[in-house]
């Protein structure tokens, strides 16, 4: 990915992040240098905290990046998958019902929300909901659309 542009968020965007981050999955990211990336072929916007790609922008709104995730361990918005779907997951494939073994009940249609694995709780993908937390889970049905997993071009990209 080119980096099309780089610069240092001012104090007033690096809060809008981090109150939007607090209020949507309860994690406080901490950094003392927050730079927005663009990138020259995509529309993803990545924000850097001290050099590390832990936000990204998903249709104009902030939210953890896989690894972000991995670092801040959210509570809200979790969608954990069991083993059987962690290599389709991490492969970018959509999130069916039958895989998710639980999802937190704060999650509504349209949200984003972090996809992890039931044995460690490692994230393993961002996704948009379907459904309500409550409705994940069960027989059949895609519930979560894919946005950024493990192993794609944002998870490769190194500040």
């Amino acid at each position: 990915m080119q980096v099309k542009s780089r610069h240092h968020l001012r104090s007033d965007a690096v809060s809008d992040v981090e109150d939007t981050l607090e209020d949507q999955l309860g994690v406080s990211p901490d950094g003392d240098t927050y730079e927005r990336v663009e990138f020259e072929d995509t529309d993803w916007e990545v924000v850097l905290i001290d050099g590390e790609p832990q936000v990204a922008y998903f249709d104009e709104e902030p939210f953890v990046t896989v690894r972000g995730a991995n670092a801040y361990g959210p509570n809200r918005r979790v969608v954990t998958v069991d083993a059987g779907a962690i290599s389709f997951v991490s492969d970018g494939a959509d999130v069916m019902r039958p895989g998710i073994t639980e999802a937190t009940e704060d999650i509504s249609p349209d949200d984003l929300v972090v996809i992890a694995e039931e044995s460690h709780g490692k994230v393993l993908a961002v996704g948009r909901a379907r459904v309500d937390g409550a409705d994940m889970a069960g027989k059949e049905g895609k519930v979560v659309d894919s946005l950024h997993h493990v192993g794609d071009d944002l998870y490769e990209f190194s500040g």
